[in-house]
C-alpha cells in the first residue's frame, strides 16, 4: 500500500470485523423475526438463544480483532457519542432480555411475549448500530452512504427471516402469512440496496468492487427466494412449502453475509487525499 492521492481499501478491519456484521446482524434478526412471528415455546426459546449466540460468536471476533483485548472494556465509556459503545450495550441487553424471554417461553409463562417484545426491540438497536458505525466512518464513502443503516437493518431482518424459515421444517411454526412477510423483507431490502448503490455510483472503485456481491444480492439473495416463496405461498403441499421455504431461506441468508463481507472487506476505499494548492516559499498561499 502506498499512501498518496489515489484510494486504497481500508486494511484495519478484515473478515473478524465482517463476521460481527454478519453473524450478529443476522442473529439479531433471528430474534426480531422468531418474536414477529408469534413462536412459543421450546422453539421460541431455541430460536432466541440461537440468535443470541449469533449475536455472540459476532462480538468475539470483534474481540479477537482487537490488538489489546483486555482494554475491550473501554468500549462502554462512550455512550452518549460512540456507536460502537451503543453497540456493545445494545448487545448485552439484548444477551440479558434473551436469556430472560428463552427461560420464560420455555416453561410457557404469560410473560414470555413481553420478555420476547423486549429482546427484540433490544435487538433491532443492536443492529441499527451496526449501520450507524459504518455511517460514522467518514473517510469510506462506501460506508459514510446515508443509505448504510438501512441497508445493514434490511439485510439482518432478511438473515434472520431465512434462519427461521431454514429451520421452519423442525419448529413447525411457520405460517403462510409469515412467508409473505418474508417476501416483503425481501423486496424491503432489495429497495434498500438499490437506495444504497444510487448513492455511491459516483465512487468508481467502490461500485465495482461491490457489484459482483449486489449481483448475487440482487438475483440469487432476492430474485429466486421471491419465485420460491411465491411458488411455496400458492402450495397445496405442506412439504413443498417448507422445503422451498428452507431453500429461500438459505440463498436470502447467503447473499446476505456474502454481500456485508463484500462490503467490509473489498468495497472499502477511502477517500484519499489531495493537495488542491501546492505551497511555494515567499508567496501567500
Amino acid at each position: 500500500m502506498t499512501y498518496g492521492p489515489t484510494p486504497w481499501v481500508q486494511r484495519h478491519w478484515d473478515l473478524r470485523a465482517a463476521a460481527n456484521f454478519a453473524a450478529g446482524g443476522a442473529g439479531a434478526g433471528l430474534v426480531i423475526v422468531s418474536v414477529a412471528s408469534g413462536a412459543r415455546g421450546v422453539p421460541a426459546s431455541i430460536a432466541l438463544l440461537a440468535g443470541l449466540a449469533l449475536v455472540g460468536i459476532g462480538l468475539l471476533a470483534v474481540w479477537l480483532e482487537i490488538g489489546r483485548p483486555l482494554r475491550a472494556i473501554n468500549v462502554f465509556r462512550n455512550p452518549r457519542t460512540s456507536w460502537m459503545s451503543r453497540e456493545a450495550i445494545a448487545g448485552l441487553v439484548l444477551g440479558a432480555l434473551a436469556l430472560v424471554a428463552a427461560a420464560l417461553h420455555a416453561t410457557e409463562s404469560a410473560a414470555a411475549p413481553a420478555a420476547g417484545a423486549l429482546a427484540a426491540f433490544a435487538a433491532l438497536a443492536f443492529v441499527y448500530s451496526q449501520g450507524r458505525i459504518l455511517h460514522a466512518a467518514k473517510g469510506i464513502p462506501a460506508w459514510r452512504s446515508a443509505a448504510t443503516p438501512a441497508l445493514i437493518v434490511a439485510t439482518s431482518l432478511v438473515e434472520g427471516a431465512g434462519l427461521w424459515w431454514l429451520a421452519a421444517a423442525w419448529h413447525a411454526q411457520g405460517t403462510r402469512t409469515g412467508i409473505a412477510l418474508f417476501g416483503l423483507l425481501l423486496v424491503a431490502r432489495l429497495v434498500a440496496w438499490l437506495a444504497y448503490r444510487r448513492t455511491i455510483a459516483r465512487n468508481t472503485r467502490a461500485s465495482a468492487a461491490l457489484a459482483p456481491a449486489g449481483l448475487a444480492l440482487a438475483v440469487a439473495g432476492t430474485f429466486v427466494p421471491l419465485v420460491l416463496v411465491v411458488v411455496a405461498a400458492v402450495s397445496t403441499s405442506e412439504g413443498w412449502v417448507l422445503g422451498l421455504a428452507a431453500l429461500a431461506g438459505a440463498l436470502a441468508l447467503l447473499a446476505g453475509a456474502a454481500f456485508k463481507t463484500a462490503l467490509i472487506v473489498r468495497g472499502a476505499y477511502n477517500q484519499g487525499f489531495a493537495i488542491p494548492r501546492m505551497p511555494v516559499r515567499g508567496t501567500r498561499a
